[in-house]
């Protein structure tokens, strides 16, 4: 066990903490959020594999897929990584899954991505949400923020075209490194 693991705050109630306790925990947390997190997401990620949700292809290929396809029109890793874990909350929160991807990357990726990741869900349901009773121009209304333009780019290029059970699929493991590099603090 390191000496880390056996450090401890000491109080009960929050209103009896100390700068003391506060210095452990924050310690605890960085390392946490250096060390652990890019690893739960991988985890999360392989989660998705098998989860159809009715789809053709499951949740895994449809973000291995749209992280390829981003990476072969030459996005950057950031983007990358973004595009492979847009819907990583689908299983958790499956109404408001961007709301879950978004929180996920919001201390590592710039502003442009993360308001990708947290608004692709309206504006991707230009492509369908006519077919179950809403509408499909809903995503007019972020019309006027300056990042719309580059999701809608993301949906139309990437996410909205990455459920094709022939397409090119690469493994997981062929983005672990950059999930690495992108969700890390340093």
């Amino acid at each position: 066990m390191s000496e880390l693991s056996n450090q401890r705050a000491t109080f009960t109630r929050m209103d009896q903490s100390t700068k003391e306790d506060w210095d452990i925990i924050i310690t605890h947390l960085l390392s946490h959020a250096a060390t652990s997190v890019p690893e739960q997401v991988l985890e999360q990620l392989a989660k998705l594999e098998g989860d159809h949700g009715g789809f053709a292809v499951d949740r895994l290929t449809h973000s291995l897929q749209t992280a390829y396809l981003a990476e072969q029109d030459g996005r950057d890793e950031e983007y990358v990584v973004c595009a492979l874990l847009h819907d990583i909350g689908d299983v958790l929160a499956p109404l408001n899954h961007p709301e879950i991807a978004a929180a996920i990357v919001k201390p590592y990726v710039s502003e442009a991505n993360h308001w990708m990741v947290q608004h692709h869900g309206t504006i991707q349901g230009y492509y369908f949400w006519h077919h179950i009773g809403l509408d499909r121009n809903a995503r007019d209304a972020l019309k006027d923020n300056e990042y719309y333009s580059h999701t809608e780019e993301f949906c139309a290029k990437y996410d909205q075209l990455a459920f094709d059970p022939d397409g090119v699929t690469p493994p997981l493991a062929d983005y672990i490194d950059s999930v690495r590099r992108v969700l890390s603090l340093g």
